[in-house]
């Protein structure tokens, strides 16, 4: 998949979910400010990017400046505040709250903690854990998360397996070593991404085949609720209450994946010269 599909797969997640109504979940924790601000600017500062509303620099919930390491993120923050209106909505600003995670690093921990925060998933992975009955979902499970598993294993040269007991399957040490060295290869920025997708996911193995453009953000939560969307077919669903969840989920995951992206890919600047 190429990134710019990849891009605009994300970018489509997370404007649809800005249209919808923000209820009381998805405010809490956000304090909502009258709009302050005219214009958004960016400005270059040796190396890195800081976001201008009018005149002030855009600090993080520290005091911290808001500085990003690439202009591409600086865009994709620029653009959420831009979309304000009236009232500033935290809540839907995805990519700001991951800059800020990043930069503030509230919880203080380091790369080998947040790795291994993101590796305790592999023993309650959701596409790990399979019902007995009834059949018809046993058999959708079978479908749709076997093959995902093989390429897992197949792509990072691990051995995760799945299991029908309330017991975690084992998982080997060589596994964990594995994917513990393909994580160390992120900078802290893309680490936080990570941890975002796969905590929103429940699932290392459906976070790294999105991150690895295997899937893309659609199939990704498809595969993260399919014993969710099975219940739903057969009793149905809570009016606006599952679809709300379902969208604000979508926008995080979907955020996650840019917002990886976005601190570790490379680009180049060609100045043009005058002839």
């Amino acid at each position: 998949m190429a990134f710019k599909t990849l891009a605009n797969q994300c970018l489509s997640s997370m404007l649809l979910k800005s249209r919808i109504p923000a209820t009381n979940v998805l405010k809490r924790g956000f304090r909502e400010r009258k709009k302050f601000y005219k214009s958004v600017s960016i400005t270059e500062s040796e190396g890195v990017f800081e976001i201008n509303l009018d005149q002030r620099k855009l600090k993080t919930p520290s005091g911290k400046l808001f500085q990003v390491p690439s202009e591409a993120l600086a865009i994709a923050v620029c653009t959420e505040w831009d979309k304000q209106t009236d009232i500033i909505k935290q809540h839907n600003m995805q990519m700001t709250t991951l800059c800020n995670t990043a930069l503030d690093n509230p919880t203080g921990r380091n790369k080998e903690q947040v790795i291994t925060s993101i590796l305790h998933f592999l023993d309650t992975d959701t596409v790990c854990y399979r019902q007995e009955l009834p059949v018809d979902l046993v058999e959708l499970q079978t479908r749709e998360w076997d093959p995902l598993l093989d390429w897992f294993n197949s792509r990072y040269e691990t051995d995760i397996t799945s299991t029908q007991s309330i017991m975690p399957p084992a998982v080997p040490d060589e596994t964990r070593a594995k994917l513990k060295q393909h994580l160390l290869t992120h900078n802290e920025w893309a680490l936080f991404g990570y941890e975002s997708a796969v905590q929103s996911l429940k699932s290392i193995v459906v976070a790294f085949a999105l991150m690895d453009r295997h899937i893309h953000v659609e199939r990704a939560m498809a595969l993260s609720r399919l014993e969710e969307e099975f219940q739903i077919s057969k009793w149905g669903e809570v009016e606006w209450g599952h679809r709300i969840d379902h969208m604000d989920l979508q926008a995080r995951v979907a955020a996650a994946t840019l917002f990886v992206h976005l601190v570790t890919e490379t680009t180049h600047k060609i100045k043009k010269i005058a002839v």
